[in-house]
């Protein structure tokens, strides 16, 4: 079970980090990534972490400016959020994703808990 919190109203330039919370996994693809939904745009993959070596890897649209994370002994995973944007709103969800040399968004799982982040002034 994957559950996503931490998210929140903040201003554009602002920060707000991210939590997952992975119990014990009964289907791991390799890796524990984000991703996100927003009305009307089509659902993006923005980072993951590999659950062996823990290679990080970003999409263009946020890198430079997020950080993924994990704790092991916690079990979680972390998105560290900086210098927002008002694009960046979205409800975002952590999964288990497939790493092909990078993340395979067509190959993940989640269980539905998101959590909604929103950037405005």
């Amino acid at each position: 079970q994957l559950q996503a919190s931490g998210g929140g109203v903040v201003q554009p330039g602002g920060s707000l980090r991210l939590s997952c919370a992975a119990s014990r996994l009964t289907y791991d693809l390799g890796a524990t990534g984000w991703f996100r939904q927003a009305p009307g745009r089509q659902r993006e993959g923005i980072s993951c972490i590999s659950n062996t070596d823990g290679s990080r890897y970003y999409d263009d649209s946020v890198k430079g400016r997020f950080t993924i994370s994990r704790d092991n002994a916690k079990n979680e995973v972390y998105l560290q959020m900086n210098r927002l944007k008002p694009e960046d709103s979205a409800v975002y969800y952590c999964a288990t994703v497939a790493i092909d040399g990078t993340c395979d968004w067509q190959r993940y799982d989640y269980d539905g808990q998101g959590t909604q982040v929103t950037v405005s002034s």
